[in-house]
């Protein structure tokens, strides 16, 4: 379990939780669990199958509320439909629609998300997940490697230092896929970003240098 860290004076951690327990059906996944994320980390969510990890990602997202305690993004509850710094959250499935291309695709996710979607800023986003002359290919003949990376593209397009939100983003990565993940997530803590994820596969911390939480200390 992480401790707490204490916010800086400008801004609230990027996320924190405090007693956090969740539920799912009769079954507690995890209790008492504390933790902050600060500006420019990159914390690892861990814990064997089942104890609760995606539910975790959702609670960050606001997509669901937990059984006690508190969880904040940037000082407010994260279920809360209150102004803040932005938070992107990909979850384990691609959202990518069979019947568009590669690029309408991830032209449609940006748009649904508010960024920027035009043909040459998607074919750029795609082209740094290594799926150069892909664009104009239909979703439904690509192999899952690359339907996760058209997912991803769409980190490519963020420039903001928000929190990002990712479900086993690594995926059916190649290790060209794991490579240009690693260097979206690097440069994004660089500018101030945060992130966190889950992953069954084991990550290159020499150099992403993540703080890991895991899921098991809190059973």
């Amino acid at each position: 379990m992480l401790s707490p860290r204490a916010p800086t004076p400008a801004t609230a951690p990027r996320l924190s939780a405090t007693g956090l327990a969740c539920r799912r059906g009769n079954r507690l996944l995890f209790k008492g669990l504390d933790f902050a994320i600060a500006d420019g980390e990159i914390v690892w969510l861990r814990g064997r199958n089942g104890r609760g990890k995606t539910s975790l990602l959702r609670l960050a997202a606001g997509l669901a509320s937990p059984e006690e305690g508190t969880i904040l993004r940037d000082g407010a509850a994260a279920h809360a439909a209150t102004p803040g710094r932005s938070f992107v959250f990909i979850g384990h499935a691609n959202a990518l629609k069979d019947d568009l291309t590669a690029g309408e695709s991830l032209q449609f996710l940006l748009r649904l998300h508010g960024r920027p979607s035009t043909p040459a800023i998607a074919q750029a986003a795609l082209e740094r997940m290594g799926l150069q002359g892909r664009r104009q290919t239909a979703v439904r003949t690509l192999s899952q490697g690359q339907r996760r990376r058209v997912a991803l593209a769409r980190l490519a397009v963020e420039d903001e230092a928000a929190l990002w939100i990712l479900d086993e983003p690594y995926d059916a990565l190649d290790a060209d896929g794991i490579g240009r993940l690693d260097e979206l997530l690097l440069a994004h803590a660089a500018r101030g970003g945060s992130v966190l994820l889950t992953s069954h596969l084991a990550l290159d911390t020499a150099r992403l240098r993540p703080r890991e939480i895991d899921l098991d200390r809190c059973a």
